[in-house]
């Protein structure tokens, strides 16, 4: 699997993986895998907690050497070199900065590690504190910044040795929504300004499609899929990468089509047409993200299911339903407050133009007409 391909020559910068395997204790870690990441590019690692993520930036990076497959940086290997000899920047969960160290001193500090001149280091903390929104505060030290300022110091830091690889491992899930919110919305903009090689790791699918580019989805140390984000969003390659890509994650129901109907389970039924219209007679499964169904009828074919409610989550605006029919499990999440007792028997819509359907060793047959129409 390869990003896309840039053409500018003897400038190009590129990270290839292949054949990149981690065992740790005889256990596989990081299956083979074979990436190809671009100069100016955002790459989202993106999958549930234990997945690979950091594994796969840490060998990456260099703080791990791969059990087996090799390394390219810019065409030449660099498997096993150590990581301070490379031009590599991480951030981490856990953002740290000196406390005892001014601003201006955080950022300078792995230029001076460098040995760079004064006047060298002036120019690049001033340019990257602009880049930051720093410049007003670098005076300050890092306890008297809140902590979108103080995780932006950290950013600082690593952008500021104009490493062409930077490395983000889940840089925001301990701030608070408003501050996320707010960095989520920058770091595109520094990654275009930087010219580097973005990875940022993320347990949510929300976070990857807010920051666009490319996505790599990872399941028990494998990348199911690679590509331009919406298209691994809207296209999943297998009912895994469709999991992965949705939260809540993906709803399943098996499924029959048959001549010119369709059954899902033993409820419901539907004419075959959309997704279903091309296929072959036969078993599958059908798959629907949690914001497609809806307790409110819709005309047209549309599929209704006749459900139990297990339990009613209501987030304020929302409500997120979890729902049992027959012998699946399933979440809703439909608007407005809906504070249903468990044990309710509610029916549930489904408009087919929202289905994925999927063959029984998980492969995409039919992505959604909606998603074809996108």
């Amino acid at each position: 699997m390869t990003g896309r391909r840039q053409n500018d020559g003897a400038g190009a910068m590129t990270l290839e993986l292949h054949g990149v395997t981690k065992l740790v204790a005889g256990r596989t870690h990081i299956h083979p895998t074979d990436l190809t990441l671009e100069r100016g590019t955002m790459n989202v690692l993106l999958g549930p907690t234990l997945s690979g993520k950091t594994t796969l930036m840490r060998l990456m990076a260099g703080l791990d050497v791969p059990s087996a497959g090799r390394v390219r940086w810019n065409g030449t290997d660099v498997t096993g070199m150590r990581v301070q000899d490379r031009k590599v920047a991480m951030v981490y969960q856990q953002f740290i900065n000196y406390p005892s160290m001014s601003v201006y001193d955080n950022i300078a500090s792995p230029l001076r590690l460098m040995g760079k001149s004064e006047a060298e280091i002036d120019r690049a903390v001033r340019k990257t504190s602009d880049m930051m929104k720093l410049t007003p505060l670098l005076s300050r030290k890092p306890l008297e910044l809140s902590g979108g300022q103080q995780q932006r110091c950290a950013l600082a830091r690593a952008l500021v040795k104009d490493a062409g690889l930077v490395l983000l491992d889940e840089p925001l899930a301990n701030l608070d929504y408003k501050l996320r919110e707010e960095l989520r919305a920058e770091i595109p903009k520094i990654f275009e300004e930087s010219g580097a090689i973005f990875v940022y790791a993320t347990t949510e699918p929300e976070e990857a499609l807010l920051l666009g580019g490319q996505t790599a989805t990872l399941w028990e140390g494998r990348v199911t899929q690679f590509g331009p984000t919406p298209q691994v969003y809207r296209h999943p390659a297998d009912a895994t990468t469709a999991r992965v890509f949705s939260d809540p994650p993906m709803n399943f129901v098996p499924c029959v089509k048959k001549g010119h109907r369709v059954s899902f389970g033993d409820h419901a039924n539907a004419p075959a047409d959309g997704p279903f219209a091309a296929l072959a007679d036969g078993r599958y499964m059908a798959g629907f993200r949690a914001n497609h169904l809806s307790l409110n009828a819709h005309s047209g074919a549309s599929v209704v299911f006749p459900c139990k409610v297990a339990v009613t989550e209501i987030t304020g605006s929302e409500s997120f339903l979890h729902l049992v029919h027959g012998a699946d499990r399933w979440v809703g999440l439909v608007p407005g407050v809906h504070d249903l007792a468990p044990g309710t028997e509610v029916s549930v819509w489904l408009d087919p133009a929202h289905v994925y359907v999927f063959a029984k060793d998980g492969a995409l047959v039919a992505p959604a007409a909606y998603a074809l129409a996108a």
